[in-house]
């Protein structure tokens, strides 16, 4: 320590203010434990509040609202030309940011949680040096390390705020609605903020360099959201990568690989890159602490967060595994309860994914491909949106529930849905998995007509062949 130096103590460190580093901190709290929250930021929500899932949701519900004005005359009711103000969704956009930071702010204070706005690198596994502000130092008992992760870029093509060549940060920034927009990426984040700025106007291109969207995701689910993008995206090239970009002043030029068809020379005015995310914890120096990563650089932990030196925890996209805000608060509270002395463990049956487009993809526990990957018998019924009072009400019935059922005991392992809502519709299949229901559960359940939660008590009376609106041999049944 160099003499001068303001160095504090305290009982529990988090680094970083995401939704895992600040659940980890008020459940700490919560649990009468002295916490301290640094973060870069000067308060807590990370990357999620401030440039992910906010303000990408708060433009993807404009974008659905000018979709609905788009088809609703076939209904009977015209809306004129929409009038799209980008200073004023800017303006909203940040007021949604800043309730939702000031709340979290004040729930800083109410709990006592100290927060610190500065760097952490690890000295050793009882210090961290902070850069910025008046703390220099901190002598810790427990430390979670919550700081996320970060966008991988294109080789030597780094990110730059107001740059052309934009992460998500970049795109949500909303500086313009660029006439020509190539998207790099068919994952969730360039298929959400795709649909946003083609809602807005632009001509987007998309380029995959696998064969279809959203991998990892089964395809059925998949299929209405391809069709949907196919009309609303110019283009949608697989198999493609780009070789090249060049940024210049008022464009940028591409030039792309198509494989066996050579190469493909474009200009675009903006290029949004989304091809994945990386653990940001690089420059945290954990080599000084101890701690362990894998070949990718995702810290190792067990199913109480902790690493291998074992009074400090990790997190969050940090970790690996799905790289939800969700699973983060999950494990952020685990390790909390488990430094406070309970216990506590990771153990989740089902994690609810979603994917926010127009229409939403919502899916938990067993896949379809997964099953098939594994071996795995398994029986799968699927019910049509087109047989749903509810969808045909919106004029949405391009949609799709699906259950995946042990065949032997009937417990529902896994569910997936494709439609309006769909990010609700998750949290009832959720439920049943974690609760180790069977099909017949859910087929029970009385559900509300008409409504799209019915869709899961019809999938799961597939199941007991007792389905009102649809004949099992309408079903697209499958047994693997």
């Amino acid at each position: 320590m160099v003499m001068g130096e303001l160095e504090q103590e305290t009982e529990v460190l988090v680094i970083g203010g995401g939704p895992g580093g600040y659940a980890a901190a008020f459940r700490a709290a919560d649990l009468g434990l002295d916490v301290t929250l640094v973060d870069a930021r000067s308060g807590p929500g990370g990357v999620c509040l401030y440039e992910g899932c906010i303000p990408s949701k708060t433009f993807l519900f404009l974008a659905e609202l000018l979709f609905d004005a788009q088809r609703a005359g076939e209904m009977g009711i015209t809306f004129g030309r929409p009038q799209i103000d980008i200073e004023q969704m800017r303006a909203w956009k940040k007021k949604v940011v800043e309730a939702m930071a000031s709340g979290l702010m004040a729930l800083s204070r109410q709990r006592g949680v100290q927060l610190l706005q500065a760097r952490a690198t690890f000295e050793d596994a009882h210090h961290v040096r902070l850069s910025g502000g008046e703390v220099r130092r901190i002598r810790f008992k427990h430390a979670i390390i919550a700081s996320g992760s970060e966008p991988i870029p294109l080789s030597d093509h780094p990110f730059a705020d107001g740059g052309r060549i934009m992460d998500a940060r970049g795109a949500l920034a909303l500086a313009d609605v660029p006439g020509r927009l190539l998207v790099v990426g068919g994952g969730y984040v360039g298929l959400e903020l795709g649909s946003v700025y083609a809602a807005l106007g632009s001509r987007v291109d998309l380029v995959e360099a696998g064969d279809r969207l959203l991998p990892g995701v089964d395809e059925d689910l998949v299929a209405p959201l391809k069709r949907r993008l196919e009309k609303s995206f110019a283009t949608i090239r697989w198999e493609t990568q780009v070789r090249r970009m060049e940024a210049h002043a008022d464009r940028v030029g591409v030039t792309f690989d198509n494989g066996p068809q050579g190469s493909d020379p474009s200009s675009y005015d903006r290029v949004l890159v989304a091809i994945g995310r990386r653990p940001a914890c690089r420059e945290l120096d954990l080599d000084q602490a101890g701690v362990r990563m894998d070949a990718r650089g995702f810290i190792l932990v067990d199913a109480q967060q902790r690493t291998n030196i074992a009074h400090i925890y990790a997190v969050g996209d940090v970790v690996g595994g799905m790289m939800l805000a969700h699973k983060a608060t999950r494990e952020g509270k685990v390790a909390a309860e488990t430094i406070a002395g309970k216990a506590s463990a990771f153990d989740v049956r089902a994690i609810p994914a979603v994917v926010y487009t127009d229409p939403q993809i919502a899916w938990c526990g067993l896949t379809e491909a997964e099953a098939r990957r594994q071996g795995r018998t398994v029986k799968i019924r699927r019910f049509p949106w087109k047989f749903s009072g509810r969808a045909t009400t919106l004029g949405l019935p391009d949609g799709l529930t699906k259950l995946v059922v042990d065949p032997e005991s009937g417990r529902v392992l896994g569910a997936g849905m494709t439609g309006r809502n769909a990010e609700g519709l998750i949290a009832e299949a959720v439920l049943a998995i974690e609760m180790g229901a069977l099909s017949e559960d859910m087929a029970l359940i009385v559900h509300p007509h008409p409504t799209l939660s019915e869709t899961e008590a019809e999938a799961a009376e597939l199941f007991l062949g007792s389905a009102t609106h649809m004949l099992l041999s309408q079903s697209a049944d499958a047994s693997l």
